[in-house]
């Protein structure tokens, strides 16, 4: 498995947005509209996860992801999907690594990911700092890594 950093010059780019397009998670369409566009800043990356050459994952690091711009906390990770047929093989574990080595290369140490879901990403090591309201008007809740943590599991 191979898990890309991708610009919109990426050779992968568009077989990636195909792929976020077509998933089962009705975020995906999102995303590959915001691929589709000029939406992504100079730092920000997607992340894709390939098996055999075939996309089978992805997830971004963004400034503000769905955060809303007046909380100051930056880089968001966001759109995290692994295909149902590639889940268990800790492909979820490996993109979210890569973003993490990704924003301590352009100088941050903390990263931070939203989830409606309670357990989900205290897996991976991140702490819940409580629930924050998004750009869709709901809350959720706010969660934050250090780029230093490693696990060392696996």
């Amino acid at each position: 498995m191979e898990i890309s950093i991708m610009t919109a010059e990426h050779e992968k780019w568009e077989a990636a947005a195909e792929f976020a397009e077509n998933c089962s998670w009705r975020a995906g369409k999102e995303l590959a509209r915001l691929m589709g566009g000029d939406a992504f800043a100079d730092r920000e990356r997607v992340f894709a996860a390939f098996e055999d050459g075939s996309p089978v994952g992805f997830c971004t690091l963004t400034e503000k992801d769905q955060l809303l711009p007046k909380y100051p906390y930056t880089p968001l990770i966001g759109f995290v999907f692994v295909d149902e047929a590639h889940r268990g093989k800790r492909i979820s574990q490996k993109l979210i690594e890569a973003a993490l080595g990704y924003a301590k290369s352009i100088g941050y140490n903390k990263v931070y990911i939203m989830s409606g879901e309670k357990g989900l990403y205290e897996k991976f090591g991140f702490v819940s700092m409580g629930d924050y309201e998004t750009i869709y008007g709901e809350t959720e809740q706010l969660l934050v890594i250090s780029c230093e943590r490693r696990d060392n599991n696996g």
